[in-house]
């Protein structure tokens, strides 16, 4: 085939360390918090917090978390990623190559940019596997594909998939693994639990800077202030998933994980809710966690395993996670889908 008829597509997830060990966390934690887009602060500050609070103890500690979630196909995050890369795969055919790339760690985004020139591919449909837009995920995963597309002489040609927070060929994915879950008992609660960020992020994503934080109600529906604002979409994602569900509006639930840090993060925060909620006297809940696409450590063993034993700890009895959408044969449609959507090379 010619190369001119073969299109590449590039599947981007966040990463993962090579192991559980702490000697491979360590780089992969530096790389991560060295981002200024995930730490956006001063580079000196960030030096420092990285290097005198964060390094000398954390990879030790998420070792021991990886350690839990670490399978005999290593990490969870990777492998279906690469599970749902061949599904993908087989849906589009001999005209479409098909890589899997880790903004932080391997394989590397560089590293899927040669393998796609070795194949002589100059056509590429970057798709960053992030269903909410945020700088720190989406944004540093989209400036990286055409920083290093850069440095080549010949640089490719490429397109990006948008977020897809609402996009029906990833609602109806999640709800295709959630349904079953939800239906199988009477629960109290239906938690939506999506990855933090700092607030000063939301606001920055503001470009009217008089919006995102500034009243109760601000992500009760997508406007053109608070297009591009995380937390909005999120909420757009938990509404989406719960009328599809047919949770209740006094069942629902959207709160935000994984804070770091002592400066705000965007409430209510998943592990003070667990809690308050088995102390109110609710003894079943489930969780979503929406804001990933495959099951990884924030997923298995901060909500599976860790707020679990919170919520039974505080006097709840069961707190039951849904799945990711991982390599799911409807995310794997979906994910075709999308990428058809978002460019006339992949048709």
């Amino acid at each position: 085939m010619p190369p001119r008829d073969r299109t590449g597509l590039l599947l981007i997830n966040l990463g993962t360390p090579e192991s559980a060990k702490a000697e491979d966390v360590r780089p992969y934690l530096r790389e991560f918090l060295s981002d200024p887009r995930v730490i956006d602060i001063d580079g000196w500050r960030r030096w420092l917090l990285l290097n005198l609070v964060i390094l000398p103890f954390r990879p030790r500690r998420s070792g021991e978390a990886y350690e839990k979630i670490w399978t005999e196909r290593g990490s969870p995050l990777l492998f279906h990623t690469q599970d749902l890369a061949e599904k993908v795969r087989r849906r589009c055919g001999d005209n479409v190559v098909v890589e899997v790339a880790m903004r932080y760690g391997n394989p590397s985004i560089g590293a899927a940019l040669s393998r796609f020139k070795r194949d002589s591919v100059d056509r590429i449909v970057a798709f960053p596997l992030y269903p909410q837009y945020s700088s720190a995920a989406t944004g540093s995963s989209i400036e990286k594909v055409f920083v290093e597309a850069a440095k080549a002489w010949n640089t490719p040609f490429i397109q990006v998939v948008p977020p897809f927070y609402d996009h029906r060929a990833f609602i109806d994915a999640c709800l295709a693994v959630a349904r079953p879950v939800v239906d199988e008992a009477a629960w109290e609660k239906v938690l939506f639990s999506f990855h933090g960020l700092p607030e000063r992020h939301c606001i920055k994503s503001d470009e009217t800077q008089a919006h995102c934080l500034k009243r109760a109600d601000c992500c009760d529906r997508i406007v053109e202030a608070n297009r591009n604002c995380y937390r909005a979409q999120c909420f757009a994602t938990a509404r989406a998933l719960a009328d599809g569900l047919g949770v209740p509006t006094d069942k629902r639930i959207v709160c935000f994980q994984s804070r770091l840090g002592r400066t705000p993060w965007i409430r209510p925060y998943t592990d003070e809710v667990v809690v308050d909620l088995a102390r109110a006297g609710v003894k079943r809940a489930v969780i979503l966690s929406s804001a990933f696409v495959a099951d990884c450590l924030e997923t298995i063993e901060e909500l599976g395993i860790r707020a679990a034993d919170s919520f039974k700890a505080a006097g709840g009895e069961t707190l039951r996670l849904v799945p990711s959408v991982n390599a799911t044969d409807a995310w794997a449609d979906g994910v075709v889908t999308l990428a058809r959507e978002s460019s006339a090379w992949l048709r």
